[in-house]
């Protein structure tokens, strides 16, 4: 078959056309790289089109050219992301392609792998490909080169692009200068400054979730009391034709968690705190995945470069007890519900490892050796009832001296509390009340003869008005339950209650929980030696400050030959059985001289002293057996 040249300005032929190729299929893939270039690099679209028209004048009639235009505003640098492109390698490995047609190869591919996997496919089913330079044969050793040299360009021209990009942000970074988008709290004016939301409500909302994390230590107990006391954040909405509003929504994990992570809230500027997680990107299928980076790897720290909420040893203080609060093997962790008081605190004397709180009922929780757990060792447990009564009447009276004064902060602490969130009520109405005026002066600007402008602004009226009867009722009803100021009797009963520290301490009211955070603000360690042979065990509490107490309390145990007392306990029994008691009368003479039993707290009972009479008979009998 005769040759067919190309057109002139599409460029030179350099591979023949035959009727094989003609009787398949010609396609043309259309794509640029990001939306704004659509509406922008109109001309650059327009060429590629236009292709369609070059494949009609190398003879391929109008129904047999596809164009491939579903990757509009995607980039070539992944297969995953591109179903157009995913498309026009199935349509090849089919055998129905006859030609591919892109404007620049770098159109069709900016990565060497599905490049080359689409030339291995041209090549096997013998497609063509062709560009603005020419037609290609990627059977042909010259072709084959041009291709790959063309692929392999392409490539390192999206990468260099990607590199000026971003050395050029990192040196505006560098300056303190690259500033996106700021989160809530603050506000970018046009000229570039960040200042603080001045919003007076916005502002104390970010304030109430920095200062009560610093008071409850904890993230899940700060999003409980958000969610509780529906207290609503204020956020500028950064995207779309609303974009600089403010908006009040509750908060959420995320916001909670973008707040006490952010450096800006402590005046500091940060570039870089985020990397791109190469494998998990791969396993999303080239969606791109972040990953935090420590602040040692953070590319750009540059303090005291906004106004702050909180001071910067404050923020480094809430990153520790962040990490703190993560159930890690090094970290104690955040106090949860059990009842067991020293979980993440209480340690092995014999190897050092943590021990862990077990339930083996509901009510009787074990401390259990990490090590004999996980590696089979010899460590020993115990309950935990007898190490957490210690520990807890250690804390009660080492909390004893300040019964006072923790009442009266109790008091002023409860009072302040109250009057902010009544403070954070009154904002919120004082809002709604605006937006009621507001609607009603729109309302009464209109001339009364516009009924189709009044009957819309009289609805949205009416709606300002509703929403703020409704926040009033809401109001009135949080009102009643937590009035602004405290009456005399609950003054009192405040006073009373933190007073006496052990009657709180000891309330069904009081959770667990409670009792393991108030441990822990005055306990660093607990370390237990338990032995396998005895029902003794060594307690060593290590308290903050540096100062070191060592204690000895009685475990429970499995077996009477690991009583301490138990030869001892045997020879009383004979003694006792000699002088002429009954087996009640040993039972209660042991309760008082304070024999324990293995288990049980109530003490021996006739049945327990007729078992131990039944075991000295056999161990006589086996004795006079041999």
């Amino acid at each position: 078959m005769p040759m067919r040249s190309s057109p002139a300005g599409l460029g030179r032929r350099t591979a023949s056309l035959t009727d094989g190729h003609l009787s398949k299929q010609a396609i043309v893939y259309v794509r640029q790289s990001t939306p704004q270039q659509i509406v922008d690099h109109k001309e650059s679209r327009e060429r590629q089109y236009a292709l369609a028209d070059y494949a009609a004048m190398l003879g391929w009639p109008r129904e047999r050219i596809v164009v491939i235009d579903e990757d509009q505003g995607r980039s070539g640098r992944t297969l995953e992301q591109r179903p157009g492109f995913q498309h026009l390698l199935s349509e090849v490995a089919l055998d129905h392609v006859g030609l591919v047609l892109g404007l620049e190869l770098s159109r069709l591919s900016r990565s060497s792998k599905d490049w080359y996997h689409l030339l291995e496919l041209c090549a096997v089913f013998g497609t063509l490909l062709a560009d603005q330079d020419g037609i290609y044969d990627a059977n042909d050793t010259n072709d084959r080169l041009v291709l790959g040299l063309k692929g392999t360009m392409s490539e390192v021209e999206l990468s260099t692009m990607r590199n000026r990009l971003e050395r050029g942000k990192l040196h505006k970074a560098q300056r303190g200068e690259l500033i996106m988008e700021v989160p809530c709290g603050y506000l970018k004016l046009p000229t570039g400054e960040v200042i603080q939301e001045p919003d007076e409500q916005a502002r104390a909302s970010v304030q109430l979730v920095l200062d009560k994390f610093a008071e409850l230590g904890s993230f899940g107990k700060v999003y409980r009391y958000f969610a509780r006391n529906k207290v609503c954040v204020g956020t500028r909405i950064h995207q779309g034709p609303r974009r600089g509003e403010l908006t009040w929504r509750r908060l959420s994990r995320a916001l909670l968690g973008r707040i006490l992570h952010h450096p800006i809230y402590a005046g500091a500027y940060s570039y870089g705190r985020r990397r791109v997680d190469p494998k998990r990107t791969a396993a999303s299928g080239g969606k791109l995945r972040m990953r935090q980076v420590p602040m040692s790897e953070w590319q750009v720290l540059k303090r005291d470069r906004f106004p702050a909420y909180i001071t910067w040893e404050r923020y480094l203080a809430n990153q520790e007890q962040l990490l703190k609060n993560r159930s890690w093997p090094d970290g104690p962790g955040v106090p949860r519900a059990g009842l067991a008081l020293l979980p993440g605190l209480l340690t092995c004397g014999a190897c050092g490892r943590r021990m862990h709180a077990g339930y083996r009922t509901k009510a009787k929780p074990y401390y259990e050796c990490m090590r004999r757990k996980l590696e089979g060792s010899s460590c020993c447990g115990l309950g935990a009832a007898a190490v957490d009564e210690l520990v807890g009447q250690q804390v009660l009276s080492a909390l004893q001296p300040a019964a006072l004064e923790l009442s009266l902060q109790t008091l002023q602490h409860v009072h302040e509390e109250r009057q902010r969130l009544h403070q954070q009520w009154q904002q919120r109405m004082e809002r709604v009340a605006y937006e009621a005026q507001r609607s009603e002066r729109q309302y009464q600007a209109v001339e009364p003869e516009n009924r189709l402008v009044a009957r819309t602004l009289e609805q949205r009226w009416e709606e300002a008005l509703r929403a703020e009867q409704t926040l009033r009722e809401e109001y009135d009803r949080f009102a009643q339950y937590q009035p602004q100021e405290l009456d005399a009797e609950q003054r009192a009963r405040i006073m009373a209650l933190a007073s006496d520290i052990p009657a709180l301490w000891h309330a069904p009211q009081t959770p667990a929980a409670d009792r393991k955070e108030i441990i822990r603000l005055v306990v660093e360690r607990v370390v237990v030696h338990v032995r396998p042979d005895s029902d003794r065990v060594a307690v060593e509490i290590r308290w903050r400050g540096g100062l070191m107490t060592n204690h000895e309390i009685v475990r429970s145990v499995a077996r009477y030959e690991s009583l301490e007392a138990y030869a001892q306990m045997l020879k009383r029994i004979k003694q006792l059985r000699r002088d002429g008691l009954t087996i009640t009368q040993v039972a209660k003479q042991l309760n008082n001289e304070g024999y324990r039993t293995p288990r049980s707290r109530n003490g021996y009972t006739s049945t327990l002293v007729r078992k131990l009479l039944s075991r000295l008979r056999h161990s006589k009998e086996r004795h006079r057996r041999k």
